[in-house]
């Protein structure tokens, strides 16, 4: 039986297994995705978050999510919307962008869960750790698209997997919620097949363009 990317339904082809989990990789977007039958189910994704320690008061915790916060506060102003896509038990990226007096609303499925803040346009989106959990990463990639303002910009920040990595040692495949991982080519599958006008990539910062 072919697999199929849930991102660009591609066949793919067995990349890597552990006692946990079976991952694919596509042939055409190179996404590395865990198979439906080895991901977490909502209960447990959910306790697996719960156990996040995370303080918004904490610097350290700040400093990790500094580079969105500097992004916006750099490219947009206080009467710009935002949306804090996937904020967790900590929103952290709301808790500073409010603290200089920027709007910005959270919405998570888990914790946040306000289905119409989905209705609504945006200047710009954050997603901080957040892309990798996308169990249909196609469906949630269309709806940030479609939320995005002309001229709005997407936030993302996640470890993207290169060929120079060891798949087996790499620790970011350790966390079972981490179902969706993204290479350079699946950046921009995603640009070029879900209407982006741009994409650049700065370490683990990713900014899609509306």
């Amino acid at each position: 039986m072919i697999n199929c990317c849930p991102l660009c339904n591609s066949s793919s082809d067995i990349f890597y297994q552990n006692n946990k989990q079976l991952y694919y990789k596509c042939n055409n977007c190179f996404g590395i995705y865990v198979d439906k039958n080895t991901r977490p189910g909502w209960e447990d994704e959910k306790s697996r978050y719960e156990e996040h320690n995370n303080d918004v008061n904490d610097k350290k915790y700040q400093n990790f999510v500094s580079n969105i916060t500097s992004a916006v506060m750099k490219d947009f102003t206080q009467n710009d919307k935002g949306l804090d896509f996937g904020a967790g038990t900590g929103p952290v990226i709301s808790k500073i962008l409010k603290d200089n007096n920027f709007s910005i609303a959270q919405y998570d499925p888990f914790f946040h869960n306000d289905p119409n803040l989905l209705k609504e346009k945006y200047n710009y989106i954050a997603c901080c750790e957040v892309i990798e959990h996308f169990h249909n990463p196609k469906k949630e990639f269309n709806l940030l698209r479609k939320m995005l303002q002309q001229n709005g910009k997407l936030y993302c920040m996640t470890d993207i997997y290169d060929e120079s990595i060891n798949f087996h040692k790499w620790y970011y495949k350790n966390d079972v919620t981490h179902v969706f991982i993204y290479h350079k080519k699946t950046i921009l599958w995603i640009k070029e097949a879900l209407g982006f006008l741009d994409v650049t990539i700065e370490g683990r910062l990713i900014t899609w363009f509306g």
